[in-house]
């Protein structure tokens, strides 16, 4: 009884092992919001340097990455319009990919308080 008196004291009862099992849970969602934010702005990136590099869009694998990439840049169309095609997706696509970088950390790091 003296025993679970003093752990109880020291924060060891059972507000205290919930309050770490729910740190834990946060920090499990945390990383995978963490390695989603990272999989976006990959596939974003590589869509850049894709469309740079003139790729080959009859390739599968180009054609899905350009594919993922437009769809998650979406709500950044046309935000800015520089006269060449390249420079105007280099643009858009890099601030989409920075500003989900943003949110995507705030959002992770949010989660780890």
């Amino acid at each position: 009884m003296a025993r679970r008196a003093r752990r109880e004291g020291r924060g060891g009862g059972r507000g205290a092992t919930a309050g770490r099992a729910a740190r834990k849970g946060l920090w499990g969602i945390a990383r995978i919001v963490s390695l989603i934010t990272t999989v976006v702005v990959v596939i974003i990136v590589i869509g850049i340097v894709l469309t740079l590099l003139d790729a080959n869009k009859d390739n599968q694998i180009v054609k899905w990455v350009l594919d993922a990439a437009k769809f998650l840049v979406g709500p950044f169309k046309d935000i800015f319009k520089p006269h060449s095609a390249k420079t105007k997706i280099a643009v858009n696509w890099g601030l989409a990919a920075v500003i989900y970088a943003i949110v995507g950390g705030l959002i992770a790091r949010l989660l780890r308080r």
